[in-house]
Protein backbone atom coordinates (compact mmCIF):
# COMPACT_ATOMS: atom_id res chain seq x y z
CA UNK A 1 0.00 0.00 0.00
CA UNK A 2 1.70 3.44 -1.14
CA UNK A 3 1.98 5.79 1.62
CA UNK A 4 0.56 9.63 1.18
CA UNK A 5 3.11 11.67 3.45
CA UNK A 6 4.96 14.36 2.46
CA UNK A 7 8.27 15.22 2.81
CA UNK A 8 9.63 18.14 3.97
CA UNK A 9 13.37 18.89 3.25
CA UNK A 10 14.01 22.47 2.32
CA UNK A 11 17.09 24.68 2.31
CA UNK A 12 18.31 26.05 5.25
CA UNK A 13 18.25 29.73 4.29
CA UNK A 14 18.66 32.30 1.12
CA UNK A 15 22.53 32.52 -0.28
CA UNK A 16 23.05 35.97 -1.00
CA UNK A 17 26.72 35.66 -1.72
CA UNK A 18 28.55 33.93 0.67
CA UNK A 19 25.79 35.13 3.55
CA UNK A 20 23.10 32.63 4.09
CA UNK A 21 19.96 34.25 5.64
CA UNK A 22 18.40 31.69 7.46
CA UNK A 23 14.44 31.02 7.15
CA UNK A 24 14.21 30.91 10.78
CA UNK A 25 15.96 34.48 11.58
CA UNK A 26 13.88 35.74 8.22
CA UNK A 27 11.04 34.58 9.87
CA UNK A 28 11.80 36.68 12.76
CA UNK A 29 12.33 39.57 10.66
CA UNK A 30 9.18 39.24 9.34
CA UNK A 31 7.64 39.09 12.88
CA UNK A 32 9.19 42.13 14.27
CA UNK A 33 8.68 44.09 10.78
CA UNK A 34 5.23 43.17 10.53
CA UNK A 35 5.00 43.87 13.77
CA UNK A 36 6.15 47.56 13.72
CA UNK A 37 3.75 48.36 10.86
CA UNK A 38 0.47 47.18 12.11
CA UNK A 39 1.67 48.62 15.55
CA UNK A 40 1.71 51.57 13.66
CA UNK A 41 -1.65 51.27 11.85
CA UNK A 42 -2.66 50.95 15.47
CA UNK A 43 -1.24 54.15 17.15
CA UNK A 44 -2.77 56.15 13.47
CA UNK A 45 -6.13 54.60 14.23
CA UNK A 46 -5.99 55.50 18.09
CA UNK A 47 -4.57 59.01 17.26
CA UNK A 48 -1.71 58.04 18.94
CA UNK A 49 1.43 60.25 18.85
CA UNK A 50 4.39 57.96 16.29
CA UNK A 51 7.17 59.08 19.07
CA UNK A 52 6.12 56.47 21.09
CA UNK A 53 6.27 53.49 18.78
CA UNK A 54 9.85 52.99 18.56
CA UNK A 55 10.21 53.52 22.22
CA UNK A 56 7.59 50.36 22.32
CA UNK A 57 9.31 48.20 19.21
CA UNK A 58 12.78 48.50 21.45
CA UNK A 59 11.55 46.90 24.63
CA UNK A 60 9.49 44.80 22.84
CA UNK A 61 12.38 43.50 20.80
CA UNK A 62 14.67 43.07 24.09
CA UNK A 63 11.68 41.19 26.36
CA UNK A 64 10.97 38.81 23.77
CA UNK A 65 14.57 37.33 22.65
CA UNK A 66 15.82 37.86 26.63
CA UNK A 67 12.55 36.38 27.98
CA UNK A 68 11.92 34.07 25.28
CA UNK A 69 15.39 32.73 25.60
CA UNK A 70 16.01 32.49 29.46
CA UNK A 71 12.65 30.93 29.79
CA UNK A 72 13.97 27.96 27.57
CA UNK A 73 16.93 27.39 29.67
CA UNK A 74 14.79 27.68 32.76
CA UNK A 75 11.89 25.70 31.65
CA UNK A 76 14.13 23.35 29.76
CA UNK A 77 17.63 23.47 29.84
CA UNK A 78 18.87 24.62 32.85
CA UNK A 79 22.33 22.14 32.63
CA UNK A 80 23.20 25.40 30.69
CA UNK A 81 23.84 27.17 33.58
CA UNK A 82 26.67 25.35 34.75
CA UNK A 83 27.59 23.72 31.87
CA UNK A 84 27.98 26.77 28.89
CA UNK A 85 26.63 29.68 30.72
CA UNK A 86 28.02 32.20 27.94
CA UNK A 87 25.72 30.71 26.08
CA UNK A 88 22.44 31.07 28.06
CA UNK A 89 22.76 34.75 26.60
CA UNK A 90 24.87 35.33 23.83
CA UNK A 91 23.84 33.05 20.59
CA UNK A 92 27.35 30.74 20.53
CA UNK A 93 27.93 28.01 22.48
CA UNK A 94 31.60 27.19 23.60
CA UNK A 95 31.85 23.53 24.55
CA UNK A 96 33.23 21.04 23.00
CA UNK A 97 34.13 24.36 21.19
CA UNK A 98 33.54 27.74 20.07
CA UNK A 99 30.83 28.02 17.60
CA UNK A 100 27.86 30.58 16.64
CA UNK A 101 24.83 29.40 16.73
CA UNK A 102 22.35 32.33 16.60
CA UNK A 103 19.33 32.09 19.10
CA UNK A 104 17.91 29.07 18.96
CA UNK A 105 16.07 27.20 22.03
CA UNK A 106 13.43 30.03 22.64
CA UNK A 107 10.28 29.64 25.11
CA UNK A 108 7.08 31.58 24.52
CA UNK A 109 6.25 31.51 28.29
CA UNK A 110 9.47 33.29 28.81
CA UNK A 111 8.98 36.09 26.42
CA UNK A 112 5.45 36.83 27.69
CA UNK A 113 6.47 37.02 31.31
CA UNK A 114 9.43 39.22 30.36
CA UNK A 115 7.39 41.16 27.96
CA UNK A 116 4.85 41.61 30.98
CA UNK A 117 7.57 43.54 33.03
CA UNK A 118 8.85 45.41 29.64
CA UNK A 119 5.60 46.63 28.90
CA UNK A 120 4.82 47.79 32.37
CA UNK A 121 7.90 49.81 32.18
CA UNK A 122 6.76 51.35 29.13
CA UNK A 123 3.26 52.20 30.13
CA UNK A 124 3.94 53.60 33.54
CA UNK A 125 7.50 55.64 32.52
CA UNK A 126 7.29 56.23 28.52
CA UNK A 127 3.46 56.31 27.39
CA UNK A 128 2.01 57.15 30.76
CA UNK A 129 -0.98 55.03 30.20
CA UNK A 130 -2.77 52.28 31.70
CA UNK A 131 -0.81 49.01 31.02
CA UNK A 132 -4.02 47.63 29.89
CA UNK A 133 -4.18 49.93 26.78
CA UNK A 134 -1.38 48.63 25.98
CA UNK A 135 -1.35 45.07 26.63
CA UNK A 136 -4.38 45.39 23.92
CA UNK A 137 -3.00 46.19 21.51
CA UNK A 138 0.49 44.54 21.57
CA UNK A 139 -1.87 40.83 22.06
CA UNK A 140 -3.13 41.84 18.31
CA UNK A 141 0.62 42.06 17.00
CA UNK A 142 1.76 39.12 19.18
CA UNK A 143 -0.50 37.15 17.71
CA UNK A 144 0.53 37.26 13.96
CA UNK A 145 4.36 37.53 15.68
CA UNK A 146 4.07 34.08 17.11
CA UNK A 147 2.42 32.75 13.49
CA UNK A 148 5.70 33.54 12.01
CA UNK A 149 7.66 32.49 14.63
CA UNK A 150 6.15 28.87 14.51
CA UNK A 151 6.49 28.88 10.75
CA UNK A 152 9.95 29.36 11.75
CA UNK A 153 10.27 26.33 13.60
CA UNK A 154 8.74 24.63 10.88
CA UNK A 155 11.48 25.62 8.36
CA UNK A 156 13.94 24.56 10.62
CA UNK A 157 12.38 21.03 11.43
CA UNK A 158 11.85 21.44 15.39
CA UNK A 159 8.92 22.11 17.71
CA UNK A 160 7.85 18.27 15.84
CA UNK A 161 4.82 16.52 16.31
CA UNK A 162 4.48 12.84 17.80
CA UNK A 163 4.45 10.28 15.43
CA UNK A 164 1.13 9.22 12.91
CA UNK A 165 0.23 7.01 10.74
CA UNK A 166 1.82 7.86 7.68
CA UNK A 167 -1.13 6.87 5.64
CA UNK A 168 -2.78 10.42 7.10
CA UNK A 169 -3.59 13.40 5.92
CA UNK A 170 -1.78 15.41 8.56
CA UNK A 171 1.47 12.94 7.99
CA UNK A 172 5.19 15.23 7.40
CA UNK A 173 8.59 13.32 7.41
CA UNK A 174 11.39 15.92 8.60
CA UNK A 175 14.26 14.56 7.41
CA UNK A 176 16.32 17.66 9.00
CA UNK A 177 15.03 16.91 12.32
CA UNK A 178 17.28 16.59 15.06
CA UNK A 179 18.89 13.85 16.56
CA UNK A 180 16.82 14.19 19.92
CA UNK A 181 13.26 13.04 18.56
CA UNK A 182 14.76 9.47 17.42
CA UNK A 183 13.89 7.52 14.21
CA UNK A 184 12.74 9.59 11.33
CA UNK A 185 9.16 8.41 10.78
CA UNK A 186 6.16 10.53 9.37
CA UNK A 187 4.84 13.08 12.30
CA UNK A 188 2.47 16.43 12.56
CA UNK A 189 3.63 19.15 11.63
CA UNK A 190 2.58 20.61 15.08
CA UNK A 191 4.42 23.80 14.48
CA UNK A 192 1.79 24.68 11.28
CA UNK A 193 -1.05 24.05 13.31
CA UNK A 194 0.10 26.01 15.93
CA UNK A 195 0.65 28.99 13.94
CA UNK A 196 -3.11 28.68 12.07
CA UNK A 197 -4.34 28.40 15.13
CA UNK A 198 -2.09 32.11 15.72
CA UNK A 199 -3.28 33.42 12.33
CA UNK A 200 -7.05 32.86 13.09
CA UNK A 201 -6.37 34.88 16.75
CA UNK A 202 -5.15 37.56 15.00
CA UNK A 203 -8.14 37.98 12.61
CA UNK A 204 -10.41 37.29 15.82
CA UNK A 205 -8.64 40.15 17.53
CA UNK A 206 -8.04 42.70 14.48
CA UNK A 207 -11.91 42.71 13.88
CA UNK A 208 -13.12 43.13 17.19
CA UNK A 209 -10.57 45.79 17.76
CA UNK A 210 -11.84 47.26 14.63
CA UNK A 211 -15.50 46.83 14.57
CA UNK A 212 -16.51 46.71 18.39
CA UNK A 213 -15.84 48.94 21.41
CA UNK A 214 -14.30 46.51 23.01
CA UNK A 215 -10.45 47.88 22.63
CA UNK A 216 -12.09 51.16 25.60
CA UNK A 217 -12.70 48.17 27.97
CA UNK A 218 -8.99 48.18 28.49
CA UNK A 219 -7.67 44.43 29.16
CA UNK A 220 -10.73 42.84 27.84
CA UNK A 221 -8.59 42.00 24.59
CA UNK A 222 -5.97 41.40 26.23
CA UNK A 223 -7.78 38.79 28.40
CA UNK A 224 -9.69 37.06 25.66
CA UNK A 225 -5.78 36.83 23.94
CA UNK A 226 -4.56 35.06 26.84
CA UNK A 227 -7.49 32.41 26.89
CA UNK A 228 -7.30 31.82 23.41
CA UNK A 229 -3.77 31.69 22.50
CA UNK A 230 -2.25 29.68 25.57
CA UNK A 231 -5.69 27.29 25.07
CA UNK A 232 -4.19 26.48 21.59
CA UNK A 233 -0.85 26.20 23.12
CA UNK A 234 -2.28 23.57 25.47
CA UNK A 235 -4.43 21.66 22.83
CA UNK A 236 -1.74 21.31 20.54
CA UNK A 237 1.06 20.21 22.98
CA UNK A 238 -0.57 16.89 22.97
CA UNK A 239 0.17 16.41 19.29
CA UNK A 240 4.20 17.32 19.91
CA UNK A 241 6.88 16.01 21.06
CA UNK A 242 8.46 17.13 24.26
CA UNK A 243 10.85 19.80 23.87
CA UNK A 244 13.49 19.35 26.37
CA UNK A 245 13.70 17.49 30.56
CA UNK A 246 10.19 18.14 31.76
CA UNK A 247 11.00 19.76 34.93
CA UNK A 248 7.74 20.63 35.15
CA UNK A 249 4.70 17.94 34.76
CA UNK A 250 1.37 17.05 36.27
CA UNK A 251 -0.03 13.34 35.77
CA UNK A 252 0.14 13.51 31.42
CA UNK A 253 0.30 17.31 31.49
CA UNK A 254 3.53 18.11 29.70
CA UNK A 255 5.89 21.29 30.85
CA UNK A 256 4.32 23.58 27.89
CA UNK A 257 0.32 22.90 29.05
CA UNK A 258 1.42 23.13 32.89
CA UNK A 259 2.68 26.63 32.46
CA UNK A 260 -0.17 27.68 29.87
CA UNK A 261 -2.64 27.14 32.58
CA UNK A 262 -2.03 29.91 34.37
CA UNK A 263 -2.00 32.59 31.34
CA UNK A 264 -5.55 31.35 30.87
CA UNK A 265 -6.83 31.84 34.02
CA UNK A 266 -5.03 35.26 34.63
CA UNK A 267 -6.67 35.43 30.91
CA UNK A 268 -10.07 35.07 32.78
CA UNK A 269 -9.66 37.43 35.40
CA UNK A 270 -8.70 40.32 33.45
CA UNK A 271 -11.68 39.87 31.28
CA UNK A 272 -13.88 39.90 34.29
CA UNK A 273 -12.27 42.71 35.69
CA UNK A 274 -11.97 44.80 32.48
CA UNK A 275 -14.94 46.31 33.26
CA UNK A 276 -14.29 48.52 35.84
CA UNK A 277 -11.21 50.06 33.43
CA UNK A 278 -13.29 51.57 30.34
CA UNK A 279 -12.46 54.86 28.82
CA UNK A 280 -13.96 57.24 26.28
CA UNK A 281 -12.64 57.47 23.01
CA UNK A 282 -11.17 60.56 23.94
CA UNK A 283 -9.29 59.06 27.07
CA UNK A 284 -8.24 56.88 24.64
CA UNK A 285 -6.24 59.28 22.36
CA UNK A 286 -4.05 61.10 24.64
CA UNK A 287 -1.45 60.20 27.03
CA UNK A 288 -2.47 59.73 30.79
Amino acid sequence: MSTEYKIWDPSVGLKIGSFTLHYYSLMFVFAFGFGFILMKKIFDIDHVNQKYLDPLFTWTLLGTILGARLGHVIFYQRELFTEDFLSVFLPIKTKPELEFTGFSGLASHGATIALIFTTLYYSFKIIKKNPFWVYDRLGIVVSLGGAFVRLGNFFNSEIIGKQVDPNSPFAVLFPQMSDEYGITVPRYPGQLFEAAGYVLLFILLWILYRKTDKKYQQGWLFGLFFIILWAIRFFVEFLKEPQGKEYISIGSLNTGQVLSIPFMIAGVVIMLYSKNFRITEAENAKPE
